[in-house]
């Protein structure tokens, strides 16, 4: 069976693009496909920091609908979460602690973190699995790469190659809470000697394990290539159109945790769309409480090769995004929607519900290159790239509770406008020289400048001023990351390698729309120190990797969330992550082997001060924050172990693998501390629970005359019903009493991940 996911286990696979050469076989002409490296993106085998690749058989087995962040929770380090609880729609991930936010994320070398809020919603990429030949997950700063500066690992993607023969193939899953999936793929092959197409339809429907929490998802992938001996010119497009009902609120501790002993726990309750009670006290939800959303994504790419030591790439990319989510709104006053108070049976009404919209129209594109050299000792790649963004961000009313056009309200009335726009160049030079037979030497030096601003008003009412916040932001930034190490071969054997990095990062959109009274958001710096060994050979393999991550001014999850549920980060001036990464793997028996890996960390801030919102005792917020020491604290999110175990069996058509996953205690926020009322109100503290999970999968493969693949595959998660939250958030405050004194409030909510559930899947190709 193929190795699945420990980094010493798995051959390095650079990025890798294809030409055809024309052979004789049998008196005939055929085509074969032969991979030239393109060492560009991606960690080497003898590149000096932690890696693990995952190939395309290992995605495939795996690939059952849900995200690519559950797929990659085979990989160190790495823990995933689902709003709705089953792993399809908005799922995350964190890496080593660090959010996805600050993880580089690339398709085939190009840019995927939105350019303003550093993200990659996986939502917007259903089934994207399903069109991938392999990716490579670096932990730490890595190799340099285009986009959004690495802050904790850089994911790199690469989709699949054009087979070289024609085919069709269905792959189609059903299981638990109503999930399905159906992907059609279809491939022409080689046309003429020089062309060869391929395609992708899927469609997931879910209804999730959280009430009302359903997600209809559509996407496609295609691709065009035309090649010779010493040309590839490939054009891909790729996109996905999702409607998904909000789940991004979680569970309120009260109901999730219900103080009184008696009371029975709700894990499905979803707040989300709540309009007020029925006549018999039932309560009722708005049916469009929904996000709606299309990304279509477009790429050109040419690879030359200009002589046997030397290739040149070279791509063009764009992408459209276009969306918005609908809510519906209690109790909302008018004014912070440039609406005057009406009279409504006799009444003057300042407050009341609505429906609102809030839009977002994008655009990004640019270009990447690299020039990549391989001779005898060197192995040097000078590449870059130049991107360019424009995003609209604009909302509307498009109805108000017994408001008529007497009022002037007219439907689509918009109060709020505004464009973000942002330009990120970068250029680096980086390779491998072998100063022995054993020894080489790394050294990657990137420089990176941005400019970026917005302008308008943001979605958020200013009560300082009467007015929707006012935005103008204009940021320069020029960032130098040099990294470099060594890699020594002891035997054939044994290596060990060893790594120093520089890596900086920009505030995303949220931190400067986010940001608390007088907070100015900075830049963060990371000083990353990597160190490893590893061991293999054809029965066992074991591998050590220790690092220590030192951040200056290091954004870190605060435990808050804005109205959309996006998590907000913080400054910090001194904190570190530092921890120790092992992985190990057997061959018990010929059909029988065992994986596994363990990380162990520490992820401290220095002397952590959390300012919090005061209000009087009209609800107002006072100008000053109160100040709260807690002296040197846990980083929120970021639990102290991470392990993964696999066992994986193959005999002839058979194969089976059980995954075992334990994730360590989570804080919600950065206080690392209870609450100040835990023992009077009985309430959690605030952070999440340790959890362990399993989970079961089955395949079998039919050999069947005139078709390529008949396989039949069944995989059953959380086996053992482990009740278990895998993220949430915190708010807090203090209200001033009457005497002065300041009294704590705090709220919390929760994601409950789904029990025991179960997918099967059939995979038929032709």
């Amino acid at each position: 069976m193929k190795r699945v996911f420990l980094c010493f286990l798995a051959s390095a696979l650079p990025l890798t693009a294809v030409f055809a050469e024309e052979i004789e076989k049998d008196s005939s002409k055929v085509m074969n496909l032969r991979e030239v490296e393109v060492i560009s993106f991606r960690a080497g085998a003898k590149t000096p920091v932690a890696y693990a690749n995952m190939d395309k058989q290992t995605v495939e087995k795996y690939n059952f609908g849900q995200d690519i962040p559950f797929l990659l929770t085979l990989t160190p380090s790495v823990i995933a979460t689902s709003d709705a609880g089953t792993g399809i729609g908005y799922t995350g991930f964190r890496i080593r602690g660090t959010d996805a936010n600050r993880i580089n994320i690339t398709t085939n070398g190009i840019p995927l973190n939105d350019s303003e809020s550093h993200g990659v919603f996986w939502v917007n990429m259903p089934d994207f699995a399903s069109s991938l030949e392999d990716l490579q997950v670096q932990r730490g700063v890595g190799t340099s790469t285009n986009g959004a500066g690495a802050f904790g690992a850089s994911i790199n993607m690469k989709t699949g190659h054009i087979p070289l023969e024609a085919y069709g193939e269905f792959n189609g899953s059903y299981g638990s809470f109503n999930t399905a999936k159906a992907t059609f793929k279809t491939g022409t092959g080689i046309i003429n000697e020089h062309w060869a197409f391929d395609a992708r339809l899927s469609s997931i429907n879910s209804d999730g394990f959280i009430d009302r929490a359903s997600v209809d998802l559509k996407s496609y992938f295609a691709q065009g290539a035309y090649f010779n001996n010493n040309t590839l010119l490939k054009f891909i497009t790729f996109g996905g159109k999702e409607k998904t009902y909000h789940a991004w609120d979680g569970v309120p501790d009260y109901i999730l945790f219900p103080a009184d002993a008696a009371a029975e726990a709700n894990r499905t309750y979803n707040p989300s769309g709540y309009i007020g009670d029925d006549e018999n006290g039932n309560p009722l939800y708005y049916k469009n409480q929904t996000d709606n959303y299309q990304q279509t994504h477009y790429q050109l790419s040419l690879l030359q090769v200009l002589n046997p030591n030397l290739n040149l790439n070279v791509s063009l990319h764009y992408t459209k995004g276009l969306g918005y989510y609908e809510e519906y709104k209690t109790r909302r006053s008018l004014q912070e929607y440039g609406l005057n108070p009406f009279v409504s049976d006799g009444e003057t009404v300042k407050k009341s519900d609505l429906v609102r919209q809030k839009h977002l129209d994008n655009d990004f594109g640019g270009a990447i290159f690299s020039l990549d050299y391989k001779r005898e000792r060197w192995n040097i790649s000078l590449g870059g790239g130049a991107n360019r963004y424009d995003g609209r961000h604009f909302g509307y009313l498009t109805w108000v509770k017994n408001y008529s056009n007497d009022n002037r309200f007219f439907p689509e009335q918009e109060y709020y406008r505004s464009k973000g726009e942002k330009f990120d160049a970068n250029i680096y030079l980086k390779g491998n020289y072998q100063l022995t037979e054993a020894l080489s030497l790394y050294g990657d030096l990137q420089f990176r400048s941005i400019d970026y601003k917005i302008n308008g008003k943001n979605d958020t009412w200013d009560w300082l001023i009467a007015e929707m916040q006012n935005l103008d932001v204009r940021e320069n930034f020029r960032f130098f990351n040099p990294k470099g190490g060594l890699f020594y071969q002891i035997n054939s054997g044994n290596q060990v390698y060893a790594s120093a990095a520089l890596a900086h990062r920009e505030p995303n959109r949220n931190n400067y729309t986010d940001a608390g009274v007088n907070e100015i958001p900075q830049p963060e710096r990371l000083t990353d120190y990597e160190l490893g060994y590893k061991f293999n050979n054809r029965i066992f393999a074991v591998g050590v990797n220790l690092y220590y991550m030192l951040y200056k001014d290091q954004l870190v999850l605060n435990g808050k969330v804005n109205e959309i549920g996006e998590p907000l980060t913080s400054n910090v001036p001194d904190s570190y992550r530092t921890g120790i990464e092992l992985t190990a793997g057997i061959r018990i028996l010929p059909s029988l082997k065992w994986d596994g890996n363990l990380t162990l960390s520490r992820n401290k801030i220095k002397n952590y001060t959390e300012y919090v919102v005061v209000y009087d005792a009209d609800g107002n917020a006072e100008a000053a924050q109160q100040a709260d020491n807690y002296g040197t604290t846990n980083i929120s999110y970021s639990p102290d172990v991470i392990a993964n175990s696999l066992f994986s069996f193959e005999y002839k058509s058979f194969n089976a693998g059980f995954h075992s996953n334990y994730v360590g205690k989570q804080y919600l926020d950065n206080t690392g501390a209870t609450d100040q009322n835990l023992a009077e109100t009985g309430k959690k503290e605030r952070s999440i629970d340790a959890y362990f999970l399993n989970n079961l999968r089955l395949a079998y493969d039919f050999q069947l005359k005139g078709m390529k693949k008949l396989s039949i595959n069944l995989l059953v998660n959380n086996i053992f019903n482990e009740q278990y939250e895998s993220n949430g958030w915190v708010w807090s405050c203090y209200y001033r009493q009457a005497d002065g004194s300041l009294e704590p409030y705090t709220e919390k909510s929760y994601f409950p991940q789904a029990g025991t559930n179960v997918l099967a899947n059939i995979v038929l190709r032709f």
